[in-house]
């Protein structure tokens, strides 16, 4: 190792409060001191749903904070998530991780407990409290227990114990993630602003803490302030339209029916308030060590599914998240010791079908899911059971009895292959195969991700005990479900408009860069910690060189991925 090599990592280690400056810092500084000094607070932004088609349609249009990172952030348009069922948390436990949900242990936003037939969110920690008093709210107790893998913010804890990891998010399953096992998670919940989840030991009142006074001020605005979602912006206006969604007719304008906060851009405007109110109060990236900031804006989410994605709805919160993220980079580039961002997203999405089918796409659909219903009265017959096998749970079927608890084998493995035969004669199902065929497998080589089938990406969101029975995927132009009120459009698939999403890595003064090879969210992970000069244990992501911001050219990377 080279002596230059040597001061740069003694360096960061002084940074980090891990030791005294060593004697190599006698030799002078290197030419460009700002390139390798590493910085004092790593922002990680997750846009829920926030596709790279989406991104992209809106790239020329933006002029806030999203234009300033796209241009002049080293911007991969062609980052994917690279499991095949992208949903909230197993996609959030992608980031921070470098690993894969198979890995993570997280499946989906929620699977059913075999033996019990109960469902179990995917944060689920029955022996912790919500902070807020009301455990019968929102998910109910939540922790980071599910989470069988360990996050950048805890690698930075272990050899720094000052340093500060914190999250806030509009769901718990987006502050969590980001948060880790040793930081502390935010999230907003209705009445009362930010809650926690409380530990056995711990107080509400401790926890609470860094965020008493903002939920002070956030209730005197929620009080001041009606609810307003109104155009802003012309070409949001010319995109109104009425749409009939099985039977019912859906009014896409704004003000939205039943207009709410956390399904407006209200809710990560207020959640950037919350970002930018830990930075102030906390004094995040103004100490000895580093710090670590993970903010997950949940509304592009609760819009797409609500409203769609390419109605009024979409339009002004793209606009509006621009602007938010703009402020909240101002605020960004004034930390004293200097910020490193990095924005991504936990999937992407799609619009409601029936706008589809109008703007071009004729197959686009609602399932029809009788099929299923004769395949489970040909599978009553043939195995003499008293109800149904097939249920719906856990993004998948699952092979159950009436209370969803698993049949016992060889019985559930006989039903299982039985299903699959039939259902892969039906038109809309895609993919389909039973967990256990899926586990057999190897665990895929993921470096070309674009290049993956989808049955390995289904590998790779399957996880013993957790997933259902039968991993199921559905055509690309059809989707489950549709309620004018409820759900009109979602993800959740191994198509390429779920599994793509821009990353882009950012810092006051940088120069933009345009990266079109593919990347994966989990290569972000050991990018930050070798920025941060923080070991890392061994994952499935690779380093990634920032071009005059990391400390060092990332290390060589091995021939096979880790298993």
């Amino acid at each position: 190792m080279s002596l230059s090599r040597v001061a740069v990592l003694a360096a960061v280690a002084v940074t980090l409060g891990l030791t005294s400056a060593p004697a190599v810092a006698r030799q002078a500084p290197p030419q460009t001191v700002a390139a390798v000094a590493p910085p004092k607070l790593i922002v990680t932004i997750v846009v829920d749903q926030f596709s790279a088609n989406l991104f992209n349609q809106y790239r020329s249009r933006y002029t806030g904070g999203l234009r300033r990172l796209a241009d002049q952030g080293l911007v991969s348009i062609n980052g994917y998530q690279t499991h095949g069922l992208t949903e909230t948390c197993p996609g959030h436990s992608t980031v921070l991780t470098g690993m894969h949900p198979v890995e993570t242990g997280i499946p989906a936003n929620d699977w059913i407990d075999a033996a019990t037939g109960k469902e179990v969110y995917c944060l689920a920690a029955p022996q912790n409290h919500l902070a807020h008093g009301r455990d019968d709210t929102d998910n109910g107790p939540v922790g980071p227990d599910q989470l069988r893998a360990t996050t950048v913010g805890d690698w930075l804890k272990a050899v720094s114990p000052n340093s500060r990891v914190m999250a806030v998010s509009g769901k718990d399953r987006g502050a969590i993630n980001l948060a880790g096992h040793q930081g502390q998670a935010f999230w907003f919940t209705d009445g009362f602003g930010l809650t926690t989840y409380v530990e056995p030991g711990q107080t509400a009142e401790a926890r609470l803490a860094p965020v008493t006074a903002f939920n002070t001020g956030f209730k005197a605005w929620m009080a001041a302030n009606p609810l307003t979602w109104d155009y802003q912006h012309d070409d949001c206006r010319a995109r109104a339209g009425d749409w009939t969604i099985r039977g019912q007719t859906f009014h896409s304008v704004l003000p939205p029916a039943g207009l709410k906060f956390d399904t407006s851009p209200l809710l990560d405007e207020q959640t950037l308030k919350a970002a930018e109110y830990l930075l102030d109060s906390q004094r995040l990236g103004q100490g000895a060590t580093t710090d670590m900031l993970g903010v997950s804006l949940s509304a592009t989410d609760r819009i797409g599914h609500a409203f769609g994605t390419q109605g009024p709805e979409m339009c002004e919160q793209m606009y509006r998240l621009d602007a938010a993220l703009g402020a909240f980079l101002d605020k960004l580039a004034q930390v004293p010791g200097g910020a490193l961002v990095v924005l991504t997203a936990d999937h992407g999405g799609s619009d409601f079908v029936e706008r589809l089918h109008q703007h071009g796409y004729p197959n686009a659909h609602r399932v029809d899911l009788a099929p299923i219903a004769t395949i489970n009265a040909t599978l009553r017959q043939r195995f003499n059971l008293d109800a149904n096998p097939l249920q719906m749970g856990g993004s998948g079927l699952m092979v159950a009895d009436k209370e969803l608890r698993s049949l016992p084998d060889p019985l559930r493995t006989q039903v299982a292959e039985a299903a699959v035969e039939m259902l892969r004669a039906v038109p809309d199902v895609a993919f389909v195969e039973t967990r256990d065929r899926l586990l057999a497998d190897p665990l895929p080589d993921t470096r070309q991700p674009e290049m993956m089938t989808v049955r390995e990406r289904m590998r790779l969101s399957t996880v013993p005990e957790r997933s259902p029975d039968i991993m199921i995927a559905f055509a690309q132009a059809a989707n489950l479900g549709g309620r004018v009120g409820g759900t009109l459009a979602g993800h959740g698939t191994p198509w390429e408009f779920d599994r793509r999403v821009p990353v882009i890595f950012w810092w006051p003064g940088a120069h933009g860069e345009e990266r079109f090879l593919p990347i994966r969210t989990v290569d972000i992970a050991p990018t930050l910690a070798h920025v941060m000069g923080v070991p890392a244990p061994k994952v499935e992501g690779r380093c990634m060189d920032l071009n005059g911001f990391a400390v060092s050219d990332c290390p060589a990377t091995e021939s096979t991925p880790a298993r």
